[in-house]
């Protein structure tokens, strides 16, 4: 099992983002694919079609979002914590992914930079354009 840490500013507030993470249209929107998503403790969700599934442990409005990640049947929960913090750019966007085995790594860690947060990064730039 590994860990990916990594801190990215998107140019956006947090509430926008959190809201951008938790509502179902947005997240249409910046993903441009299919998602369920059911934002509350326990609630389940799903996104790009499928490829990342999970459930919400833990949510602070505005401020951070608790992840489990599925991956089959390890052991050990695969746990995403996205924290939100105000930036003079936008929003100061942690995650910490946790429990991560070995052989899905390289796709995740790219995944969040190129495809979760690349995403966000490009909805919000566009948006700032317009």
């Amino acid at each position: 099992m590994r860990n990916f840490k990594k801190y990215y500013v998107i140019p956006a507030s947090p509430e926008e983002i959190y809201r951008a993470l938790t509502t179902e249209i947005t997240i249409r929107l910046w993903t441009g694919d299919l998602v369920e998503i059911d934002p509350q403790v326990g609630g389940e969700f799903s996104l790009w079609d499928g490829a990342i599934q999970g459930k919400f442990i833990s949510l602070e409005p505005f401020e951070k979002i608790v992840q489990e990640w599925y991956f089959g049947e390890q052991e050990e929960q695969s746990i995403v914590t996205i924290k939100l913090h105000e930036h003079k750019k936008g929003t100061s966007f942690e995650v910490n992914h946790v429990n991560i085995p070995d052989e899905a790594f390289d796709e995740i860690a790219d995944g969040w930079t190129d495809t979760y947060v690349g995403s966000l990064l490009e909805f919000y730039e566009e948006d700032e354009i317009s």
